[in-house]
């Protein structure tokens, strides 16, 4: 453990904000790349129930046959790969968001009357919480103790 002397330790307080402002940052980046991942992950596979959003629900056979014509299987979401490239994060001054840039993953994750819902982004975010959790409680305690580990 580290002594001080007043001015030392001031010195210090100071050094342990910048740093967390840099870990925080860091932290608040990786974390909505682990949800932006997750949801990517989710894209072309069916869904099971997570926390409140609902089971994905099969493929109608009219899509079904859609799907077919385009030279894919039973791949929910994934036809041609719009749905997967749009999903992205961005972090600045220190907010992150994690999300899709498409106006039909709107529509997919909250259905509209002709389409059930199949969420994307919020079951990502929700099975990351625990991820997500260590990574912000980890670049925490690392700014507090003036270490490095996110920054590798």
């Amino acid at each position: 453990m580290s002594e001080f002397d007043l001015a030392s330790f001031a010195n210090h307080l100071l050094a342990v904000e910048v740093g967390l402002m840099k870990r925080a940052e860091t932290a608040l980046d990786k974390s909505a790349k682990a949800i932006a991942d997750a949801a990517r992950a989710e894209i072309g596979y069916y869904q099971p129930a997570v926390g409140p959003y609902p089971e994905w629900p099969q493929l109608t056979p009219a899509t079904l046959d859609q799907h077919a014509a385009a030279g894919v299987g039973d791949t929910p979401l994934l036809v041609h790969g719009e749905l997967y490239a749009s999903i992205s994060h961005e972090t600045a001054n220190g907010e992150a968001v994690a999300g899709s840039t498409s106006e039909i993953m709107v529509y997919q994750e909250f259905g509209t009357d002709k389409i059930p819902p199949r969420p994307v982004v919020g079951p990502a975010e929700f099975a990351t919480r625990e991820r997500v959790s260590k990574i912000m409680h980890r670049g925490l305690a690392d700014a507090i103790a003036g270490g490095n580990a996110l920054l590798d």
